[in-house]
């Protein structure tokens, strides 16, 4: 039984090791088995460094947060306090946890004959309610910091090592007697290191703040490291560094508006989002399909022609190059209807978190909005949403305790977290 077990398992890891697919012709793994110059030739036993070097980075992601975060974000003025709790009451909390928490006008009169509370009353409890599970503001800040800080350290030693490296001025450098392209030991930590980030994220998303994209952004972390453990297996990793450093270019400049829009900083935060959507069709509508997928394609069809994995790895690259259209469209549509309108709307109920989840950047969006001589960011008018919230226990004081239209300046614009609705943030 374990003789017959063992055979069906090494056929198994012979068809997915199958040298046929993964190697161009008259190639073989042993022919890889060499030392080369430099660090070697890629190994999949190498991926085994990895694990280790992903739990160091989470542990160095905690005392980061702790001792590093956490005090910037006290020194900006940002408040160590939670969400205001709602008031403790049984029905509630089942209509809460059962049925909706986001009741209609029905159902809030059906509650208020029941329990003897205003309709008011009840809308604030479901807010609080709402924002009693929504993490600090502080929590959310941290994290951003953290990943800003990786994703700049990360394309800075890019940027520099391929400035340096001669197929970032001559991509034909990619093919040129391939696969027998040794690893330099720069090379292969750049690796290792992005590879060792993704399986950070992996094991942090288990712990960071629950959003609405989690399984979204889980299958985005698994495409992410197996596009980038296959081309490391196969000496792809060349190609593979111009990838990873234009997806970074962007990456660290998203994280940087989010942490000036959580600091309170607006106009730091909409330069910040203006000059992130510049590079981001930049990088993702120009330099990708002109530069990589020019390579990947053509030259190096040239230069050492198709085989199964090849076509395989240029799929991926073209379906990423797809997503890269849609949300590039989005993003145009949505801003052109803000300056049209004066409002933005989300097409097809999309939610702002999750637009960007599917590529390789963090989660969220930027919308542009013209209001009071000036271009404002993540804009949602009421009418696009029903209940626009806030974390803080300023603004649920300010909604629970006056007026059902809430507090209003003179133009009658509803104040959000500290900043006039027309130029805050949608809430994460």
């Amino acid at each position: 039984m374990a003789t017959a077990a063992a055979g069906s398992l090494g056929l198994l890891w012979g068809w997915l090791w199958s040298e046929r697919f993964w190697l161009p012709q008259n190639v073989s793994w042993t022919d890889l088995e060499g030392p080369g110059d430099g660090y070697g030739y890629p190994r999949a036993r190498h991926m085994l460094s990895v694990f280790p070097l992903a739990a160091g980075i989470f542990s160095v992601r905690l005392l980061f947060e702790r001792f590093v975060a956490k005090p910037c974000a006290l020194h900006v003025g940002i408040e160590d306090s939670g969400p205001y709790p709602a008031q403790p009451n049984a029905i509630l909390e089942q209509v809460f946890i059962s049925i909706t928490k986001y009741p209609d006008e029905k159902r809030l009169e059906g509650l208020s004959k029941q329990l003897d509370w205003d309709v008011r009353k009840i809308q604030c409890w479901f807010r609080r309610r709402r924002n009693q599970d929504k993490p600090p503001t502080l929590t959310k800040f941290c994290e951003s910091m953290w990943r800003f800080t990786f994703y700049l350290c990360i394309f800075c030693y890019g940027i520099r090592f391929l400035w340096l490296s001669p197929w970032f001025w001559d991509t034909r450098q990619c093919w040129n007697n391939y696969p027998y392209q040794p690893l330099s030991r720069e090379l292969s930590f750049y690796y290792i290191m992005e590879l060792a980030f993704y399986w950070s994220l992996m094991f942090s998303q288990f712990t960071d703040i629950k959003r609405k994209d989690f399984l979204i952004m889980f299958v985005h972390h698994l495409a992410t490291i197996g596009l980038i453990t296959f081309s490391y297996i196969n000496n792809m990793v060349r190609v593979g560094t111009l990838v990873m450093c234009l997806h970074d270019a962007s990456d660290f400049l998203l994280e940087a508006a989010k942490l000036a829009n959580y600091a309170k900083y607006q106009r730091l935060c909409d330069t910040l989002f203006v000059i992130f959507g510049v590079v981001f069709m930049v990088t993702r509508l120009g330099l990708y399909p002109f530069w990589i997928l020019n390579t990947t394609l053509f030259e190096s069809w040239e230069i050492i022609g198709p085989y199964p994995s090849w076509w395989l790895f240029n799929g991926l690259l073209l379906i990423l190059q797809v997503l890269h259209i849609i949300w590039s469209y989005l993003i145009a549509r949505i801003a052109f209807k803000a300056l049209i309108r004066g409002k933005v709307t989300y097409p097809g109920g999309l939610d702002p978190d999750s637009v960007l989840s599917t590529l390789f950047s963090p989660p969220s969006f930027f919308l542009c909005l013209v209001g009071a001589g000036q271009f404002h960011l993540l804009h949602v008018s009421k009418d696009d949403r029903s209940d626009v919230e806030s974390s803080s226990e300023e603004e649920d004081e300010t909604t629970c305790t006056k007026s059902p239209s809430g507090s209003s300046s003179s133009n009658g614009a509803n104040w959000v977290n500290g900043h006039m609705r027309g130029s805050c943030w949608a809430q994460e």
